[in-house]
């Protein structure tokens, strides 16, 4: 059974970077907001004529706290009817419709594997869900490696609070790659030369893809073509 839609009331926007913006919605008919990390929230927003087609996915981006208060990041796409309605329309007191939360895209009952967290832009946001959850109910894991992509420094989200995170969490590894800008850090280029070389001893692991459809396809294909069976490969398609 599908959740029910609800009424969801902006209370806070921040500029995440140049072209991202944070939303706060609090859900004045759920007190309480149960979900598990990774998951995501549908909006129908008024965009088009037909129903289905007004209807937009975000990943939440805050941890379960108890309340009903979630965070949405949203980045502004060239012609996008869903992120230009939120960056020209939505203001502080804007009411949308949402329901959920939806998706399975949520870490293993167990951990016993190394986890690879796989993203590009947006796509970190299930995982900040999921890493403050582990950081606050000290889920026992094992390695666990944020692999996150972008095309420049300016592109980054989050980076201070998953530098701090890293401090926090045993055995968390913060990966940034960027693959249009020169920089002092460990990678340039694309995603898919970290979790190779982190990987190259083919050691157990589940890998969660989050992204636009062109990284994640081409990320499964090789973690596939290196030995990896598909029940290792978690994904979230965005776009």
């Amino acid at each position: 059974m599908l959740p029910k839609w609800q009424k969801g009331i902006v209370t806070r926007i921040e500029q995440a970077n140049h072209n991202t913006r944070r939303y706060w919605l609090e859900l004045p008919e759920s007190p309480l907001f149960a979900f598990k990390p990774g998951q995501f929230v549908t909006l129908d927003l008024p965009i088009h004529e037909q129903r289905n087609k007004r209807w937009r996915s975000y990943s939440i981006a805050s941890a379960p706290n108890g309340g009903n208060l979630i965070e949405l990041v949203i980045v502004l796409v060239d012609d996008g009817l869903g992120s230009g309605y939120f960056f020209n329309n939505v203001a502080v007191g804007s009411e949308l419709i949402l329901r959920g939360p939806h998706g399975i895209f949520t870490l293993p009952a167990e951990i016993d594997k190394d986890i690879f967290m796989i993203c590009t832009g947006t796509g970190i946001a299930p995982y900040r869900s999921i890493l403050h959850y582990i950081n606050e109910y000290k889920v026992p894991h094992k390695a666990l490696h944020l692999i996150y992509g972008c095309r420049t420094r300016e592109d980054l989200i989050y980076e201070d609070e998953m530098r701090a995170l890293q401090q926090d969490i045993p055995e968390l590894i913060y990966h940034i790659t960027l693959s249009r800008e020169d920089w002092e850090g460990a990678y340039k280029g694309y995603v898919h030369q970290v979790y190779e070389a982190l990987c190259e001893n083919r050691q157990p692991a589940h890998f969660m893809l989050c992204g636009w459809r062109n990284m994640v396809d081409e990320a499964k294909h090789r973690i596939l073509e290196m030995g990896y069976d598909k029940n290792d490969i978690h994904l979230e398609l965005y776009g």
